[in-house]
């Protein structure tokens, strides 16, 4: 099989529409139900919502956990609930790669920062794209049976999409990242 990769030469929000749209074509080709994607405050869940529209696949918005809201990037209500008008569900939830007691006590050796370290290696969206699936996996909003696309990025929007067989936390090591659509070319 040969399967084209967009590589793109900047991270970030830039390329949200391009990764959004390689993801429905390949979620498409693929007979994926499922899209997970990582949305802080709304800006990538609101662009799937355009781009999926008309296609029946159903998106799953993943933000950051609310841990993070003395920084500012904790979605707000408002955000959560425009997303929500437009058929998404929304998921806040402890981050998929680490627990709250190893992240407060700094343990960098940690067995999920020891992975989210490697798939940084590829990209910050690889590793994001990863931990959302683990997260929706666990509260029940996608299916560990069948692969899903994930779709996340480096700052703001998306950069990174992925097809994964996801999997629970403590099965991590049967999650299987399948085919990248897209990454950065140039990791930060």
């Amino acid at each position: 099989m040969v399967q084209k990769i967009i590589y793109f030469e900047k991270v970030g929000k830039d390329n949200t529409v391009v990764t959004l749209e390689a993801a429905r074509n390949r979620a498409i080709e693929l007979g994926i139900k499922q899209v997970v994607v990582a949305s802080t405050h709304g800006y990538t869940a609101k662009t799937a919502a355009d781009v999926f529209k008309g296609t029946g696949i159903e998106i799953i918005a993943v933000g950051i956990s609310c841990s993070f809201s003395d920084e500012g990037w904790d979605m707000k209500f408002e955000e959560r609930r425009e997303i929500e008008e437009k058929g998404i569900k929304v998921l806040t939830t402890l981050h998929g790669l680490g627990d709250g007691v190893s992240e407060a006590f700094l343990k960098e050796n940690a067995p999920g920062s020891i992975v989210a370290d490697t798939l940084r290696c590829f990209s910050q969206g690889m590793k994001v794209a990863v931990e959302c699936s683990i997260m929706a996996a666990e509260a029940g909003l996608i299916s560990i049976d069948r692969e899903v696309i994930s779709v996340a990025g480096t700052g703001e929007g998306a950069d990174t999409a992925v097809v994964l067989k996801p999997a629970y936390a403590r099965k991590f090591k049967e999650l299987k990242i399948c085919e990248i659509l897209t990454k950065p070319r140039i990791g930060e």
